[in-house]
């Protein structure tokens, strides 16, 4: 029988995410593993009189192209080829279904080599998340990203669809007061277990995301002054989790923005790498704030953790032009600090959260 979750799930992404035009061409990525919310996505996509250009990568991996990334010469993975950059730089809109078989495919692909994939893609990153074309990345339930999760196959489709199926005008309305009292500060100050960080966000505002850019949406970000990042973080309640590998107890120290001094409990050879990726690899490019009612609990899934209710998170990398970020990178890396326990966010020295409650 027809799950019509699924096709619920696909209107969500082509008419609020992007809102679809007549005669767009909709470049649809994803893996086997998502086809029927594919095929749902391009049956959508065809009633609104456009077309939907599907690009589905057989092994399984939106992040790399395992087989061939790990055999190519550098001076192709460097160097993305033309036909497929012309694909991405000049469709109308991009949807990716990321439905994995294995999330852990790209651990074993030396870093050398994802770092210089990603930053030969930087036009095609740069395009997206300065908002010149719509895009959405969601997720569909596989048995893999279930045992990340710690559950069954059913209860994470379960789970998956209560977070993102939400009445996202109501939850637009409650993030945006307080994404309001955010707009009227100058600086945020995240106190927690070993952190104390400050950060500038004056002269930028907050973007809601309430079902508009990655689904699950469920929180309110923006790119902090870029210089501004004085203190220290350490994410020690959730690992943090990319590129297929996971990573614990990582520590940033920041000084004038940029990452002076950083450390991780495992796999740190891979944290500092991964930080000197580019110039602006080391200067956080996001600062957002989880609100997701429906999301509760760790899932070893950034794209659920950094939505937990009671959370903040940080990206080291690339900021967001819309919201007056200037920070240019071809690396966007999320980690997630959880406040629930001790925690607490302040505005000018006014705690606006604590504990993972609001006192405003």
């Amino acid at each position: 029988m027809k799950d019509e979750r699924i096709s619920r799930y696909a209107e969500l992404l082509v008419d609020t995410c992007i809102g679809v035009e007549p005669g767009w061409q909709v470049l649809v990525l994803g893996t086997p593993h998502g086809r029927p919310l594919l095929e749902e996505i391009g049956r959508t996509i065809a009633r609104r009189g456009a077309y939907a250009i599907f690009r589905v990568a057989v092994d399984g991996n939106l992040g790399a192209p395992g087989a061939w990334l790990r055999e190519a010469p550098m001076e192709l993975v460097q160097k993305p080829s033309e036909l497929e950059m012309h694909t991405y730089l000049n469709c109308d809109a991009a949807v990716v279904v990321d439905a994995p078989e294995n999330t852990r495919e790209a651990s074993s692909i030396d870093p050398e080599r994802l770092t210089a994939y990603r930053t030969g893609f930087f036009p095609v990153l740069e395009r997206f998340i300065s908002g010149k074309a719509p895009w959405v990345g969601c997720q569909f339930p596989t048995p893999a990203l279930a045992q990340d999760a710690g559950m069954s196959t059913e209860e994470f489709s379960e789970f998956l669809f209560g977070a993102c199926l939400l009445d996202w005008k109501a939850e637009k309305e409650r993030m945006q007061r307080y994404a309001d009292r955010f707009d009227a500060a100058s600086e945020v100050r995240i106190v927690g277990d070993r952190t104390d960080l400050r950060l500038g966000i004056a002269g930028r505002r907050m973007d809601v995301d309430a079902g508009d850019a990655n689904i699950p949406g469920g929180e309110f970000f923006t790119s902090p002054v870029e210089d501004s990042a004085e203190g220290e973080i350490v994410f020690g309640e959730f690992p943090a989790i990319f590129s297929g590998r996971e990573l614990t107890g990582v520590r940033l120290r920041f000084e004038g923005g940029k990452v002076v001094d950083a450390s991780a409990e495992t796999q740190e050879d891979f944290l500092i790498e991964t930080l000197d990726t580019d110039e602006g690899s080391r200067r956080l490019g996001e600062l957002g704030i989880g609100c997701n009612p429906g999301i509760t609990r760790y899932m070893k899934n950034t794209l659920f953790d950094e939505k937990i209710d009671g959370t903040a998170h940080v990206a080291v990398g690339a900021g967001f032009p819309h919201v007056g970020g200037t920070n240019v990178s071809s690396l966007h890396w999320d980690l997630v600090k959880d406040l629930r326990e001790g925690g607490r966010i302040e505005l000018d020295g006014e705690v606006v959260q604590e504990s993972g409650s609001w006192k405003i």
